[in-house]
């Protein structure tokens, strides 16, 4: 009986144990660049180029990508300076054809961002007044300084000939935004590899 009980208390031991390890090993930072731990809870300020723990630039995607170690996601390390419609019938190439037969640091896989990742780059902070309105020490390259609005793969939901757009400049002081676009309109497109992909909303 002794020993039955012992047994019992072992299992409810090791079982308490598998509840609390989340929380007992849990960290905010990942030891390796690679290896970061995504999550959209975690902010990682970037002061300089050379002091930036949230952007990587990827020397095995031939220094072309930048992983965001904040959301995990994989971003061209300068995007398309072509402007191009979302959706436009006699159009050789519109937006998601762009990034859909991209090859980045000879890899494909790329997508248009949603909305809301693409907006996880705008940075909101009042002491910027930087055009574009990227995190200080960024390595993006490419991006236009007044007027920088990029294309999202999200559809307005009650709208379907618009499309969401991020703005990244300060044109008129404005400042940053997310605004919709029609889709014959010609923006900028800015590919990201990796996440979940879109549905309108």
């Amino acid at each position: 009986m002794k020993r039955k009980l012992t047994h019992i208390a072992g299992i409810i031991g090791l079982a308490i144990g598998a509840i609390a390890s989340p929380t007992a090993f849990a960290q905010t930072t990942a030891p390796g660049p690679y290896y970061a731990t995504p999550s959209w809870d975690q902010t990682l300020a970037c002061p300089t180029p050379t002091s930036c723990p949230r952007f990587i630039v990827l020397s095995n995607m031939n220094s072309d990508a930048v992983l965001d170690r904040e959301t995990g996601l994989v971003w061209e390390k300068s995007p398309s300076s072509t402007p191009l419609p979302w959706e436009d019938p006699n159009a050789p190439v519109n937006a998601a054809t762009h990034c859909n037969q991209l090859k980045v640091g000879n890899r494909a896989g790329w997508r248009l961002p949603t909305v809301q990742e693409l907006a996880t780059l705008i940075d909101f902070d009042p002491a910027n007044t930087s055009a574009p309105r990227l995190p200080p020490g960024n390595p993006f390259t490419n991006v236009p300084d007044m007027f920088s609005q990029y294309w999202s793969a999200t559809t307005v939901n009650t709208a379907f000939p618009f499309a969401w757009t991020v703005f990244f400049g300060n044109a008129g002081g404005a400042g940053p935004q997310v605004t919709a676009n029609g889709k014959g309109q010609k923006s900028f497109v800015w590919c990201v590899r990796g996440g979940q992909g879109v549905d309108p909303q």
